[in-house]
């Protein structure tokens, strides 16, 4: 059971590779506007093997593998096959997926060991609307993944180590453990860090004290540990808010932070002197990675330890990959961090493939993303000028919900409504970042994300809740249906079918590339698909056995959604 183009695939394997000598060859096998489903693998096979294409075509036609998916074969072209699919077979494949739990989504037959790395807010600052795109992008991958079957691992990659922290603790120490508590518990964690930063630029004698603090840090002393054990502990409550706000699946259990890997850093170093990779360069040990240029097109070099014996972020990124590659055994990194960080990853990269540590088929990809706008195309930020806190953007957005919800719906009880709020709220917000191509910058607008019309989160949510109203009308379980036959008799009735059974090569579609927006478009299309049904199809006034089989065709729609929808990590109500 899977995707009808998975399926043709499937039979049409053995038969390429029969015309290809024994060896595998793709039939490409691809949607059609012209037909269901067209295979252009002759072409390709045609120039590999010195044939004509269109023989491959009929060879393929007259095999009589397609003959149980379709009704219709054709030959197009230079040498494509359109399909189209019998209507028997999309009935027989749609009640296989409504018994279905997974909706037709196989576990993968090759799990593997997945370490993300998202969200890495910094200890003792708010999370800011720069963490947007990080945390949900993330939450989304990981949430996919497990679904998929492989093993996650989420890595947390804080900013709790370094230099600042020296200034933070004596501020700490100044202010007294009780107030710096009370105050970090506040939420303020910008504030506080204002604070101990201007402390800092006004005295010398707090910045020799900030300066030996950050020697008692690096050195191991407990008390210096206690009380940045007691801001990251502060801190990390305030991301916990943020993320239960979200319905993000982060934990402490998942706190990765650049301290963690404190320890592997002289290691990195000696490892890559015993490599021969290590080269000194204006008194800094350096790599130089091939390929890498500057502006005046000199090599480019990775620099792992500073002139002064000091560690920095390429040193922490290739401990990362060592830790996640030896010890948690990593088939898979994914580095979910912004689009300006692309040249750092690519060359950590290549000097971890150059010592060895990331050998295939193990991987490490750099799951890059633009920035977020506000509607006047700069980086959005808040009424202050400053960048918006998370907490604020997440507050906002459940004011707006709450009016567009009170519009829409003013009878709900005040249960239903505070929950709904927050439904579509923090799911406009989610929506709204993860249907954009991540690569690009967007324009973070309220007035569009919360509308109830067009590519949004509450249209969306809007669309499961409208199906659920129709069982509810009827006065039935919607779990009755499930498995029964569907019949397929009207163009709106195949094309909701066909969008249907596309679920699995969705999700694969997706994460190819670690693209959440295409899931998004996926959902998208399914509601505009039950729509275009809804309006031509009458369910609850069709005869039987009419009747039955498009209340069955509803519901595998509903749950599809909502399935997708929970993927994204976004609520599906069934009543707004």
């Amino acid at each position: 059971m899977s995707d009808p183009i998975a399926t043709i695939s499937d039979l049409l394997a053995p038969i390429f590779a029969a015309l290809n000598g024994g060896e595998s060859a793709d039939p490409t096998v691809r949607p059609s506007d012209r037909a269901d489903a067209q295979v252009n693998g002759a072409l390709p096979l045609a120039k590999r093997i010195g044939g004509n294409p269109r023989d491959i075509a009929q060879a393929v036609v007259d095999s009589g593998v397609l003959d149980v998916v379709a009704s219709e074969l054709e030959i197009a072209g230079p040498g494509f096959v359109n399909v189209t699919f019998s209507p028997e077979f999309v009935a027989n494949q749609l009640a296989e997926v409504s018994a279905d739990d997974r909706l037709g989504v196989p576990a993968t037959t090759v799990p593997k060991t997945v370490v993300i790395d998202y969200s890495a807010p910094n200890v003792a600052k708010e999370m800011h609307v720069g963490h947007l795109r990080t945390t949900l992008i993330g939450d989304a991958l990981v949430r996919m993944m497990e679904f998929r079957g492989h093993r996650v691992i989420r890595e947390n990659h804080i900013g709790d180590w370094g230099t600042p922290f020296g200034m933070l603790i004596e501020h700490l120490v100044d202010l007294g453990e009780e107030r710096a508590a009370a105050h970090l518990s506040l939420g303020d964690l910008d504030g506080f860090y204002k604070e101990a930063r201007a402390a800092f630029d006004a005295s010398e004698e707090f910045q020799a004290r900030a300066r030996q603090r950050v020697v008692l840090l690096q050195g191991g002393d407990a008390e210096t540990q206690r009380l940045w054990g007691l801001l990251v502990e502060l801190s990390t409550k305030h991301f916990n808010t943020v993320y239960e706000m979200l319905g993000v699946h982060l934990t402490d259990d998942d706190l990765a932070g650049e301290s963690t890997y404190q320890p592997l850093m002289p290691e990195v170093i000696e490892r890559l002197r015993r490599l021969d990779l290590l080269t000194e360069s204006d008194g800094a040990d350096v790599v130089f990675p091939p390929g890498f240029t500057n502006r005046d097109g000199d090599p480019l070099p990775l620099i792992v330890q500073k002139g002064a014996g000091g560690f920095n972020y390429a040193t922490s990124d290739l401990a990362c990959v060592i830790d996640r590659v030896e010890r948690l055994g990593a088939d898979l990194i994914l580095y979910v961090v912004d689009a300006g960080q692309q040249q750092h990853f690519q060359m950590v990269f290549t000097v971890a493939e150059m010592a060895g540590w990331l050998a295939p088929p193990r991987e490490a990809v750099h799951v890059a993303f633009g920035i977020v706008l506000g509607t006047d195309r700069k980086r959005l930020r808040s009424r202050s000028g400053e960048p918006m806190k998370f907490v604020e953007l997440l507050d906002e957005a459940l004011e707006r919900a709450a009016v567009a919800i009170d519009e829409k719906d003013p009878d709900l009880t005040a249960d239903q409504r505070g929950e709904t709020i927050h439904m579509i709220g923090i799911g406009a917000v989610k929506y709204a970042e993860l249907s954009t191509d991540r690569v690009k910058d967007y324009v973070f607008d309220w007035d569009r994300m919360l509308s109830f019309d067009g590519n949004t989160g509450p249209y969306l949510q809007y669309a499961h809740a409208r199906i659920c109203s129709i069982f509810r009308r009827a006065d039935i379980e919607r779990s009755s249906v499930r498995g029964l036959p569907i019949l397929i008799d009207t163009p709106q009735e195949r094309g909701l079918a066909l969008r249907l059974l596309a679920y699995p090569t969705a999700i694969d579609t997706t994460l190819e590339t670690y693209s959440p927006h295409k899931l998004c478009t996926y959902v998208y299309e399914l509601a505009t698909d039950f729509t275009a049904f809804y309006e031509h199809c009458p369910v609850l006034k069709a005869d039987e056995p009419i009747r039955t089989s498009r209340l069955a065709l509803a519901d595998l729609t509903a749950r599809t959604l909502a399935h997708g929808l929970d993927l994204l990590g976004i609520d599906a109500p069934e009543q707004m």
